[in-house]
């Protein structure tokens, strides 16, 4: 989790209305970002009861664009950008030559040669310099972030606080969509994407517009009892969706393949950077494989807490945490693929004392389909 506020941290435009709210803020990974306003537990069930306002301004954009962007977006990222249709985003992975996460990000086609990526906010230069470097064909990628504000509106009652301010019939946008129009008669990007399991949108806006639109929100969504959220819910949310954190669930060591998310890589399409390391892997079959938990005794499995298998270590703890919605402590850890599966008995250390846990089917959570 965040830790404390440190000096010569980043800001995001919505800071002053942070503080003005009350909120309790946090360094998160060189930014200063709410980490909580009312109360965790509160926001975590606003969000999955009616509705929650995230500010995501940290996030970084890149934009590619040429005769050639299909092509770049393609050779750098692990799902197939070139299957997308105009209006459509993906999830997908940049990698390095050994297969190992360079970041997990989200892809939009705007256009034939127009590509809209949202990557973490920590790795945005890094993401960057290495589409960049990767480019040899006829792109130009651009260094977006200081160009918009990202805001994120969650929950099921998300579409019906949104439309209010939209210019756009938000339940034609169908689940990992989006289109262009605006928010409170500002240009905006509408995403029907998000990050807590939950429907939802998360729009782009210019950043001197996002203080005015972040409160516009709030009173549109009132009448549904919205609340703003900070970061605490965002993970809380985030974990019982099963849904990955970078520096946690993946990372430089970690493939797609081993954190479960072989469904974002496409070995079938054009030649990308680490395909031939997944492939490799692939034919030899994974040696450890991430997998989800619930604690059985007391204590919560925390982020990097050793796992044990019969008492021999053998794994750690990625993410951990008490799960609003389910009233259980939940986590995900890395585990020998062979033992990776629902219903094995396990260890968590904590505090130097094994607890007893098992592995469980995820996602955690799943939110009810509606029509």
């Amino acid at each position: 989790m965040p830790q404390a506020v440190s000096v010569s941290l980043k800001r995001t435009p919505l800071y002053a209305l942070h503080v003005s709210m009350g909120a309790k803020m946090v360094d998160f990974g060189g930014w200063e970002m709410p980490v909580q306003y009312s109360g965790l537990v509160e926001e975590h069930h606003a969000v999955r009861k009616a509705v929650g306002l995230f500010d995501v301004s940290h996030m970084g954009e890149i934009e590619i664009r040429g005769p050639e962007a299909e092509r770049l977006v393609d050779y750098v990222s692990t799902n197939a950008a070139s299957r997308l249709r105009t209006g459509q985003a993906q999830y997908s992975g940049l990698l390095y030559e050994h297969g190992g996460f360079v970041d997990d990000i989200l892809v939009h086609k705007v256009a034939d040669e127009n590509f809209f990526l949202c990557v973490n906010a920590s790795n945005q230069e890094k993401d960057f310099e290495h589409i960049r470097d990767a480019n040899h064909v006829d792109a130009e990628v651009q260094f977006a972030s200081d160009s918009y504000a990202q805001i994120a509106v969650q929950g099921p009652l998300a579409l019906r606080t949104l439309q209010k301010l939209a210019s756009v019939d938000l339940s034609a946008i169908a689940y990992y969509w989006f289109k262009d129009g605006a928010v409170s008669a500002a240009p905006a990007r509408m995403a029907r994407t998000g990050y807590t399991g939950e429907d939802g949108f998360e729009i782009y806006v210019e950043p001197a517009e996002s203080p005015r639109i972040w409160n516009e929100i709030l009173e549109a969504g009132r009448e549904f009892g919205i609340k703003p959220c900070g970061l605490g819910a965002r993970n809380t949310l985030r974990l019982e969706a099963k849904m990955a954190l970078y520096g946690h669930e993946i990372h430089a060591s970690i493939t797609p393949l081993e954190a479960d998310l072989a469904w974002m890589v496409k070995l079938d399409k054009s030649e990308f950077i680490g395909r031939a390391a997944l492939v490799k892997q692939k034919e030899q079959g994974v040696r450890r494989k991430l997998v989800g938990f619930e604690m059985r005794g007391r204590g919560i499995g925390r982020d990097g807490y050793e796992v044990r298998l019969d008492g021999v270590p053998a794994g750690w703890v990625t993410s951990g945490s008490p799960a609003p919605t389910l009233n259980k402590n939940i986590g995900l850890c890395y585990l020998p693929a062979s033992e990776a599966r629902p219903g094995r008995k396990i260890e968590v250390m904590v505090r130097n004392q094994p607890v007893e846990a098992e592995t469980v089917a995820t996602p955690f959570y799943k939110r009810a389909k509606t029509a």
